[in-house]
């Protein structure tokens, strides 16, 4: 028998850090254990047509500072292709392919636990996400990154908004949980933030918006996408769903700068940083934590320790069962929210 064989594969958004993780898998995988490995393409597609790249060392060689990943990406759920998971098996088979190393977020990983625990298919998972919103672990990689990005665009908006004495809404991602916004709203000095964890009032931003003009400045309107007004549903461009029934989230930033404009009567525009928070070079924190979990991951691997998903604890990188990882989300505690009110208005 040949030596150990490992694929590889991203699923889920691109993410700054993701082809940090892959150099850090790889090149102690090769250099310690003399493991061979295999790309999969586009996440659980890959597998799936057994659409595969060669992951050596000149592979990984020079993608360190490297924005997405290299082996690409998609939101592909194999439990929804007729006889999904035995093509996935039959493709691992005929490429040698002893075991799987899946880096991705909530819907990646929940594949992951379900081809282990039902289907006897030896996965460990690195998780992945800018949203922050996986438990288990105290951060993702790429969550730094889009932090230090919306920061950045806050910083910049600040001076615009002073210049024309006008509202800026500034929409971030998130999905569910309100990590990004908090996080760079409070960075950037903004005069309101507004999470999915707490449904906001209308009237209570409007009160801290004239608050601010009041004392001559402009005043910043962080919001996350999945945030909610006490007073009606989720703001949605479309009701679009992927394969895995997420709607596309997006919206709420224009609503509420209509809002504010029509009860204030001050002018408001709306920045929706979208993509540009995903893209781009990952931070050093991000290059750091993605590097660590790659290691610790091929010593998962090593140690046959599958179903587990490596997390940072304090700052230690241990193993957790994929599960507790995407059984829930993790969101903000509300007394962390609580926190920051005092930058309101």
């Amino acid at each position: 028998m040949g030596a150990k064989k490992i694929g590889v594969l991203t699923g889920g958004g691109d993410c700054p850090g993701l082809n940090a993780v892959i150099r850090g898998i790889v090149r102690k995988g090769v250099q310690e254990y003399g493991y061979e490995f295999v790309g999969f393409r586009d996440g659980w597609r890959g597998p799936l047509e057994g659409d595969t790249v060669q992951l050596d060392i000149p592979a990984v060689r020079g993608i360190l500072p490297r924005g997405g990943t290299i082996l690409g990406s998609s939101r592909t759920n194999p439990f929804k292709v007729e006889n999904g998971i035995r093509r996935i098996k039959e493709n691992l088979a005929k490429h040698e392919v002893d075991s799987l190393i899946a880096i991705g977020g909530e819907d990646t990983l929940g594949v992951a636990a379900r081809l282990t625990d039902e289907y006897g298919v030896p996965v460990v998972g690195v998780p992945k996400t800018i949203d922050n919103d996986l438990s288990a672990t105290d951060y993702t990689f790429g969550f730094d990154t889009a932090v230090g990005i919306a920061t950045e665009a806050i910083d910049r908006l600040h001076t615009t908004a002073e210049s024309h004495m006008r509202v800026l809404v500034v929409e971030v991602m998130g999905r569910h949980a309100g990590w990004i916004a908090l996080h760079s709203g409070l960075a950037g000095g903004a005069n309101v933030i507004l999470i999915p964890e707490q449904r906001f009032d209308v009237d209570q931003v409007c009160a801290w918006v004239t608050s601010r003009f009041k004392a001559s400045y402009a005043p910043i309107v962080v919001v996350a996408e999945g945030a909610m007004p006490k007073d009606g549903e989720m703001v949605l461009k479309d009701g679009t769903q992927d394969s895995f029934g997420h709607v596309r989230l997006s919206g709420v930033g224009e609503w509420l700068a209509k809002e504010i404009e029509g009860r204030t009567g001050k002018e408001a525009r709306t920045t929706v940083l979208g993509h540009v928070q995903r893209g781009g070079t990952p931070s050093a924190f991000d290059r750091w934590l993605a590097t660590r979990f790659g290691l610790h991951a091929i010593e998962a691997v090593r140690d046959g320790d599958f179903g587990k998903m490596v997390a940072l604890q304090g700052t230690d990188i241990v193993r957790v069962p994929i599960a507790d990882a995407t059984s829930k989300l993790k969101t903000v505690d509300p007394k962390l929210y609580a926190e920051v009110g005092v930058f309101f208005g």
